[in-house]
C-alpha cells in the first residue's frame, strides 16, 4: 500500500502529466522541411507553436523518404511551411493527399531565384558576362526550374522576406495570439539585420573574392555580400577527372587553400582538391537547426579562408 506521500506525488505527477498533454494540444501544430526553417518559425511561433521537421538532421534532403510516423502526424498539422526545395517536389502530392486541410505557406514566394551553375561554367571564362548577369524583375529565369537554387534561408536579406511570410500565415491561422507573433518577429527581424550589418563589415574589403564549395548552396550567401563560390559538384554529380583538374589549377591560379564541404555528402572529391593543392577541407553546415549561429561560425571560416 501507498504511502501518503507517495499517494500524493503519484497524484501530482498525474496531474502534470494532464496538464502537459492538454498544454501540447493547444499549440498551432505546423510543420516544416528543414531545420532552418524550424529555427524561424520558433523564433516566431515561440511555445505557441508545434513546429516538427520533415528531414532530420544529418539527412539529405536531396535523397530523404519521410518515415510513417511522420506522415502519421502530419494529419494533424494546419499549416506546411515550403521553400521549393527538392525534397518538397518530390513528396507534395502524398503530403496534401494525407492531410487536404493543411495550408501550404510558400515562404520563398516573392524571391528570385538564382541559377544553380555548374563548376565548368563558374570557371568558363568565355561566359564571363553571363556569370556576371544580374536578373531584372519580372524576368523569366523559370525555363528550367530544377536548375534553380533553393538554399534562400542563407542570405540574411531573403530571411527577413522568409519570416514574413511564416508571421502572416501564424497569425491568420492563430489571430488569438497575433500581438505575440508580432512581437517575436520583430525581435527576429532585429536580430537579422543585425548579423547582417556585421557580415556586411566583415566582408567589405572581400568584395569579388572566390571560395571553393563542395556543394553550390552559398550562392545567395555570395551573392548578399558580393563573393563568389566555385562548385565541385552540382545536383548531386561528382566532378569528371578533367574537371577536377581545372578546379585544382584554378585554387592554384586563386591562391585558395580552403576547399568547403557539407557534412551530408560525401568529401571525397573535396579531399583530392584539397591534397593537390597543400590544402585543407573544412566543413560548412547549410541546413544546421542554430541558424543565427551557424551562419555567423560558417563567416567566420569564410573570412579567414580569403585571404
Amino acid at each position: 500500500m501507498k504511502t501518503p506521500a507517495r499517494l500524493y506525488f503519484s497524484i501530482l505527477f498525474f496531474i502534470l502529466a494532464l496538464c502537459t498533454v492538454a498544454s501540447a494540444s493547444d499549440k498551432l501544430k505546423v510543420f516544416v522541411t528543414i531545420e532552418p526553417q524550424r529555427y524561424f518559425v520558433q523564433q516566431i511561433g515561440k511555445d505557441l507553436v508545434d513546429c516538427q521537421v520533415m528531414v532530420p538532421t544529418g539527412a539529405d534532403a536531396h535523397t530523404y523518404e519521410p518515415k510513417p510516423r511522420q506522415m502519421v502526424s502530419l494529419s494533424g498539422a494546419r499549416l506546411y511551411f515550403a521553400t521549393s526545395i527538392e525534397f518538397e517536389e518530390a513528396h507534395f502530392d502524398k503530403i496534401v493527399s494525407i492531410n487536404p486541410a493543411i495550408k501550404v505557406v510558400h515562404t520563398d514566394e516573392g524571391i528570385k531565384k538564382i541559377p544553380m551553375k555548374s563548376h565548368h561554367h563558374e570557371l568558363d571564362h568565355h561566359e564571363d558576362a553571363d556569370h556576371h548577369h544580374e536578373y531584372e524583375a519580372g524576368e523569366d529565369i523559370h525555363h528550367d526550374h530544377h536548375s534553380l537554387d533553393p538554399h534562400i534561408w542563407l542570405s540574411p536579406p531573403l530571411v527577413k522576406i522568409q519570416a514574413t511570410a511564416i508571421l502572416d500565415a501564424l497569425k491568420e491561422a492563430d489571430p488569438a495570439h497575433k500581438n505575440e507573433y508580432e512581437a517575436n518577429y520583430k525581435n527576429f527581424i532585429r536580430r537579422v539585420e543585425q548579423l547582417d550589418s556585421e557580415l556586411k563589415t566583415m566582408f567589405k574589403e572581400k568584395s569579388g573574392m572566390k571560395f571553393i564549395v563542395f556543394h553550390p548552396a552559398w550562392g545567395y550567401f555570395a551573392n548578399a555580400y558580393k563573393l563568389e563560390q566555385v562548385p565541385v559538384e552540382i545536383e548531386g554529380k561528382e566532378p569528371k577527372p578533367a574537371q577536377l583538374k581545372e578546379l585544382i589549377s584554378h585554387a592554384r591560379g586563386n591562391n585558395i587553400k580552403v576547399i568547403f564541404a557539407q557534412p551530408q555528402f560525401s568529401v571525397k572529391s573535396a579531399k583530392v582538391i584539397a591534397r593537390e593543392i597543400g590544402g585543407e577541407v573544412i566543413f560548412a553546415d547549410p541546413m544546421a537547426y542554430e541558424w543565427l549561429e551557424n551562419l555567423k561560425d560558417v563567416a567566420d571560416k569564410f573570412r579567414d579562408a580569403l585571404k
